[in-house]
């Protein structure tokens, strides 16, 4: 690649966040991950996407490479659009293309609401527009559990963390293919390993706190004032955030395209890279102006 860097900025609460750029080229494209991951589901559309476009991707505080949240009740999708806000400005870009995949939707319509001045599109993957725990699986079990996890986790830290993330990678990985959470045919178990190793490593007190303050958030009554070309993309099989939910996004976003990718589950970034990241640049340019400032 022509360009690639990394490094750390510093949010408004002194926490380091680590961000790394790859590629040249505009419209720059910035990738939002979900809760839990530290560039999971980026791993085979960043390099692609890099060819065409300056490409920045960077971990929420608590994950990956990025520290600790210094205030552990900055942990809210608004908190995590303000760190993607200092992101920005430390990279110097002024309008990009989010890229966003299961809870960095949220993210990406958050920081659009915030910022919309600085946002030429929106690529919404496997997400919805918010209450995430309300729709897991599409029930509301997850909603009605965390309180307590979460009252676990803070009453038994130890216990917690040694308990977390226990279930070895190569079981968690059958499991998910059996019980079709995961596309077995395509996904590589090593790209499934890289995502539950993270996890495992991750403080749980964050890792819940931040996904019962993605359950409190929805944007959904945002979404008719959403101006960005927007290209929602849903899985076929995508069982943690039903195909229905992307179908209503996209129906409620004024001129919304909407792409379902076949066989595929919550997943798909890793399953079919290859699809999506045809799809992504077919958008860009047909969509997008190619002026946006790097």
């Amino acid at each position: 690649m022509e360009y690639e860097s990394e490094g750390f900025v510093e949010a408004a609460d002194g926490t380091r966040l680590f961000v790394e750029t790859l590629g040249t080229g505009t419209p720059a494209i910035i990738l939002i991950d979900g809760i839990g991951c530290d560039g999971f589901a980026w791993r085979y559309l960043q390099p692609r996407l890099a060819t065409r476009h300056q490409v920045v991707h960077w971990h929420f505080r608590g994950h990956g490479r990025s520290g600790p949240p210094i205030d552990r009740d900055q942990l809210s999708i608004e908190d995590l659009a303000c760190d993607l806000r200092d992101v920005c400005d430390h990279v110097g870009i002024e309008s990009a293309v989010l890229v966003a995949h299961s809870m960095g939707v949220q993210v990406a319509l958050e920081f659009y609401r915030q910022h919309p001045d600085r946002v030429v599109g929106l690529v919404l993957m496997c997400g919805t527009f918010g209450r995430i725990t309300t729709t897991f699986h599409g029930t509301d079990l997850l909603d009605q559990v965390l309180p307590s996890l979460i009252r676990a986790a803070q009453s038994f830290p130890g216990l917690a963390r040694a308990v977390w993330g226990r279930i070895p990678a190569a079981l968690a990985f059958r499991i998910a293919c059996a019980g079709r959470e995961l596309d077995a045919e395509r996904i590589q178990e090593e790209d499934f390993q890289r995502y539950w190793e993270h996890a495992a490593l991750m403080d749980p007190d964050v890792f819940l706190r931040m996904l019962q303050l993605a359950g409190e958030h929805d944007a959904r009554g945002f979404l008719e004032d959403v101006r960005a070309p927007t290209l929602v993309i849903a899985a076929e099989h995508d069982t943690f955030t039903p195909m229905a939910l992307a179908e209503e996004m996209a129906h409620a976003i004024p001129n919304a395209e909407l792409e379902v990718v076949p066989e595929a589950s919550h997943a798909a970034p890793v399953e079919q890279p290859d699809r999506i990241t045809e799809r992504i640049e077919e958008f860009v340019s047909s969509r997008l102006e190619t002026t946006a400032d790097p």
